[in-house]
């Protein structure tokens, strides 16, 4: 393989390696395989006791024989065509047991846990919208007025006046220092 080749594989394995998605994989790996210690841990010392104080302490000796003769040998060996169904049914029992400690414990009340988070975060931008909307419509209300008062001194012959200084109704003294808001007025 070339030098150059060889690069470039590192390169993509590198970028492969820094991904999200395998660093966070990597990380959901460590944590499960602890966390298997704690839901095995449960279900061995609380529920499977629980459940051998209501019926049997173990199904895996529940089988039926299809070809006899059917026993267990001085080994622990089948003897027979047997089919295992307690083996069956207590692994089912099992994983439900798991799958239900592992959603109870962990999956539940981290959804919790993120709708609580996803409900403070909407309403921080609730409060930061309604800000920005209360600014908004003071600000319209400001241009409202400002053009209801452009409009009410236009009705009045006073069109461009500020009120400020000499104003060129007033005993044509429009050029005297006043702004007139008329072109050569020197404002």
């Amino acid at each position: 393989m070339s030098e150059k080749k060889k690069e470039s594989v590192l390169a993509g394995f590198k970028a492969f390696l820094m991904r999200g998605n395998v660093v966070d994989l990597a990380v959901a790996v460590v944590i499960g395989a602890a966390f298997t210690n704690i839901v095995n841990s449960v279900v061995k010392g609380i529920i499977s006791p629980l459940v051998g104080a209501v019926g049997t302490k173990s199904l895996d000796g529940y089988t039926s024989c299809l070809k006899g003769p059917c026993g267990i040998d001085a080994k622990g060996d089948a003897i027979g065509v047997n089919i295992l169904w307690g083996s069956v049914l207590n692994a089912a029992l099992t994983f439900l047991i798991t799958a239900a400690v592992v959603y109870f414990l962990m999956v539940l009340p981290m959804a919790k846990y993120l709708a609580r988070m996803e409900q403070r975060r909407r309403a921080r931008e609730g409060v930061q919208e309604t800000m920005e909307i209360t600014e908004l419509v003071v600000l319209k209300e400001i241009r409202d007025e400002l053009v209801a008062q452009r409009a009410h001194s236009t009705q009045n012959g006073q069109h461009g006046q500020t009120g400020y200084g000499n104003q060129g109704s007033h005993g044509g003294q429009g050029s005297q220092g006043g702004y007139s808001g008329h072109p050569g007025s020197g404002y």
